[in-house]
């Protein structure tokens, strides 16, 4: 028989102090105020829907071309 002294596993300490570090990263969050907030979304929204209104148009321009190629 051996007389071996069970200790924690290397797995499980690597797993407790990556938790450790991840609530210690979360602490360090700064999160918006509401109104910072809500001017960033209407921004994010805002670049979004004239991209897409740009990429609609280039769409219709480039089909209408290549319709006019084809016939």
């Amino acid at each position: 028989m051996s007389d071996t002294v069970k200790t924690a596993s290397p797995e499980k300490t690597r797993k407790t102090s990556w938790f450790k570090g991840l609530k210690a990263e979360f602490k360090k969050i700064i999160w918006p105020d509401k109104a910072s907030l809500v001017k960033q979304t209407a921004v994010v929204l805002v670049v979004a829907i004239v991209l897409g209104v740009i990429i609609a148009m280039l769409d219709m321009v480039l089909q209408f071309g290549i319709e006019k190629l084809i016939r």
